[in-house]
């Protein structure tokens, strides 16, 4: 075996073994780094006016009762307006005890739902299936299902849904970092 052999088939050991080391760490990569892919790209709008964001915070991983928050609050005065994040439509608009009243938004793909909840009321002609536009008024902040009265916020939360499309199902994907340093909303 000549020189020029030994060093062509040390590099394609070198590659090959490269390419294991890659899909090893591909296959075992933690679930949220796969969860989010292109959600980045999308560049979310800040849900409520600019001035708001100091009210951000992230409570993602916070314990409430047994569970995981899986969400972020962005403290606001009551009647505060909540832009859509993005453009798509309202899957659902629902009232529920820990939420109060809350709106389910799919993205246009159908691959992820953006969840407002604790919201004052819902702008005038929200309906089920509406088509949103990225900053359209869509509500506005309360204290409404399980929130404090006395402290008015929107829970903002992120899930990557499932094949059915299921407005209820999702994995919660951690939206902090989608919303801590991205364009500003109007207002």
């Amino acid at each position: 075996m000549s020189r020029r052999q030994r060093n062509a088939g040390i590099a394609v050991a070198v590659l090959v073994a490269a390419a294991l080391v890659a899909g090893f760490a591909f296959t075992f990569a933690p679930k949220a780094a796969s969860t989010a892919d292109g959600l980045a790209a999308k560049q979310l709008t800040f849900p409520l006016p600019e001035n708001r964001r100091d009210g951000l915070r992230n409570s993602f991983h916070e314990k409430r009762g047994a569970n995981s928050h899986e969400a972020v609050d962005i403290m606001a005065p009551r009647g505060t307006p909540v832009y859509a994040v993005e453009d798509g439509r309202v899957a659902k608009l629902f009232n529920s005890v820990p939420g109060g009243k809350t709106i389910y938004q799919f993205d246009p793909s159908g691959r992820f739902a953006y969840y407002y909840a604790h919201l004052d009321r819902y702008a005038a002609g929200l309906a089920e299936g509406k088509e949103l536009r990225r900053g359209e008024i869509i509500g506005y902040v309360g204290s409404t299902g399980n929130a404090k009265p006395d402290a008015p916020h929107l829970h903002f939360a992120i899930f990557k849904l499932g094949p059915k499309r299921e407005w209820w199902k999702g994995e919660a994907i951690d939206p902090y970092p989608y919303l801590a340093n991205l364009a500003p909303s109007p207002g």
